[in-house]
């Protein structure tokens, strides 16, 4: 019996780590808790889009990407916008590689991203080098 329970729980250790590391599993806050995104894979690269804004509208009308440095791109929504984009996975709980778009200010990022917990997700943008940027911190969502 001791066996067989121990058996488990290693079966059940090993599956809580995998499902952990999958970020693309549910939704993600954003450091300020006023964005929920969303991670999927295409061609073996991650992507991050808003699926849920707390503030949804501005002056009555969906919000929109207002600073795109792109004059035909400030007036598509946020909600649905792909701000992180081409990750690679480096490792078990590291992606590299990419870039994040800032919505609040038009400008993109290079960007790395890194596990920390099951609930935590460190998200750092820079210019250049990793060494000059800024870390957000995302949490799980549910």
């Amino acid at each position: 019996m001791k066996k067989v329970f121990s058996v488990f729980v290693l079966v059940l250790a090993l599956v809580f780590k995998l499902s952990a590391q999958d970020i693309t599993k549910g939704t993600w806050y954003n450091e300020e808790k006023n964005a929920k995104l969303q991670f999927y894979e295409t061609n073996g690269k991650l992507f991050g889009k808003i699926v849920w804004l707390k503030d949804p509208n501005k002056n009555g009308k969906p919000r929109t990407d207002e600073f795109n440095p792109n004059d035909k791109l400030k007036s598509a929504p946020l909600l649905g916008l792909v701000f992180l984009k081409n990750f690679q996975k480096d490792g078990e709980k590291e992606w590299k590689d990419g870039t994040i778009y800032d919505p609040k200010s038009g400008k993109t990022y290079s960007s790395n991203m890194k596990l920390v917990s099951p609930t935590q997700l460190d998200v750092r943008g820079y210019i250049g080098i990793s060494l000059i940027g800024k870390t957000s911190k995302f949490t799980k969502a549910d």
